[in-house]
């Protein structure tokens, strides 16, 4: 079974004998829908950018003032100077930034073997790989975390980069597009006299642009938001992420909402960026890899 890719924001097309001004109700339900969930989902942050510049005494006044009388750019100078934000900034980055590229090698290498090559076991295996996301990260913590400190890596990027350098969705969606990859250019490039690691570099990567690039936004977005195992594992700021920053910051600042509003613009700016510049290729990577079995 396979489905071919589809644009993901096209308009329902009108069904035959559709009259034309039904054809225009159609296509302006389905824009005025989309346009109340784009409002339902910007308001909150840009509620949230508008506090940030706010004074303190202005931020819950009734009605809502989306133009501040007072800018005060301040707050964010404030923010940035109560919390070791530079360091955070820092292993976030250094931390989602190592995390993408060892996944975008690791998940596209692992498709590729199981997108063009047979061996025994294979489907069982890719079966065991596409189940383990169906494991809470939860239950798998603690044994986790047992064998982290064994390897003596808390407090260390080792702690916060490996066990995350590959996924099974990773491996999941370079193999779903890998395997539409006509089998004829390998042959080609091997009858070249090209390796097999050679073809990977020179056949498999270049034609895989759309589904890396959707990979690496959504490994570096959810890295950049993990909380959960950067709390576990670090217990020392030079180690610290920014949404552990933020938490620890929200914990002895949490009243004082114009510096919380500041530091979390800070620390959504950066995905937002990346987002915005990389946002055709998530979604083109993600209709490109149809499902195909």
């Amino acid at each position: 079974m396979s489905f071919a890719p589809v644009d993901l924001l096209e308009p329902p097309k009108p069904a035959i004998g559709e009259g034309r001004w039904a054809k225009t109700l159609r296509t302006f339900s389905f824009y005025v829908l989309l346009s109340i969930g784009a409002v339902c989902v910007c308001l909150p942050l840009l509620w949230m950018i508008v506090s940030s510049v706010k004074p303190a005494n202005q931020l819950f006044t009734i009605p809502i003032q989306w133009i501040p009388s007072e800018i005060r750019l301040s707050n964010y100078e404030q923010a940035w100077n109560t919390a070791p934000f530079g360091r955070y900034f820092v292993n976030s980055i250094f931390v989602s930034t190592t995390t993408t590229l060892l996944n975008l090698f690791f998940c596209s290498l692992t498709g590729y073997a199981f997108a063009k090559y047979s061996f025994p076991g294979k489907n069982f295996f890719f079966l065991l790989i596409i189940a383990t996301l169906m494991i809470p990260f939860t239950v798998v913590v603690v044994p986790l975390f047992i064998l982290v400190r064994d390897l003596q890596w808390v407090n260390s990027y080792a702690a916060l980069i490996i066990p995350g350098a590959i996924s099974a969705f990773g491996i999941f969606l370079m193999r779903q597009f890998i395997s539409t990859i006509p089998d004829e250019l390998f042959d080609a490039a091997r009858i070249d006299g090209a390796s097999e690691i050679g073809t990977f570099f020179r056949i498999v990567l270049p034609l895989s642009t759309a589904p890396l690039a959707a990979l690496a936004v959504y490994i570096f977005l959810d890295n950049w938001n993990s909380l959960f195992w950067p709390l576990v594992v670090t217990t020392r700021d030079e180690f610290r992420t920014v949404a552990v920053g933020l938490t620890q910051f929200q914990t002895v600042h949490g009243t004082k909402y114009h510096l919380m509003m500041a530091a979390s613009t800070l620390v959504a700016v950066p995905m937002i960026i990346v987002f915005f510049f990389l946002q055709r290729y998530f979604i083109r990577g993600i209709a490109l890899s149809g499902i195909k079995g």
